[in-house]
């Protein structure tokens, strides 16, 4: 494996290094100026460069278990999500936040079978950390099949992130002033299809294809 990224840096160099290309040069003068940030998961079937055809130096990713964003709590805790939210908004300027959720998500998986008693695994900081989306469970039936309930978790829980994205005053205000939009996707893996929700508080949709 550690040969075949080697080697997919040398195809990624023929690609933005030679032949006098400046594609990283004009990237290194200019700084990054990314018009969207992407919240996404850690899952490695879940690039968002990939998914949305972006450059480098187009989108500002954070990754973490599950896609999820704490709410504001600025103390002395180690916070790497919202710093990069505050880093994204305040200081690289970005006009477009995604919360970017997505299918057979284990993050959510291992939420729902912790709370429902089914799991036995002890992790120390997956659970503490999933815990953030446990509002999101009290959104959905709890009659659903398995399937069923992780999947309406997953979306559920891309509205509690937006939720929780909101109570940062800086997010705030850059949507009252409309220089910033927040939104919820969600990646339905099995079709390749990509749903959104309505103001990041109701019904998803199927965005494309449609």
């Amino acid at each position: 494996m550690v040969k075949d990224l080697i080697n997919g840096f040398t195809n990624f160099r023929k690609n933005f290094f030679s032949d006098g290309k400046g594609f990283y040069p004009n990237l290194v003068k200019k700084e990054q100026k990314p018009k969207a940030m992407v919240i996404s998961c850690s899952d490695s079937r879940v690039d968002p460069a990939i998914l949305f055809g972006a450059l480098p130096g187009e989108l500002f990713v954070v990754r973490n278990v599950a896609n999820l964003v704490p709410p504001y709590q600025p103390d002395e805790g180690f916070h790497g999500v919202s710093a990069a939210i505050e880093y994204g908004v305040r200081d690289l300027g970005v006009k477009e936040i995604i919360v970017l959720g997505h299918a057979f998500c284990g993050g959510i998986e291992a939420l729902c079978s912790n709370l429902s008693g089914e799991s036995s695994k002890k992790r120390e900081f997956i659970m503490p950390w999933v815990e953030i989306a446990r509002p999101a469970v009290e959104r959905i039936e709890t009659k659903l099949e398995k399937s069923d309930m992780v999947r309406a978790v997953e979306q559920a829980s891309i509205i509690n992130s937006i939720k929780n994205l909101r109570t940062f005053p800086w997010v705030q205000s850059g949507e009252l002033s409309n220089n910033l939009r927040v939104h919820g996707w969600w990646f339905e893996m099995e079709e390749g299809a990509l749903w959104a929700v309505d103001n990041g508080d109701g019904d998803f949709y199927r965005l494309r294809p449609k």
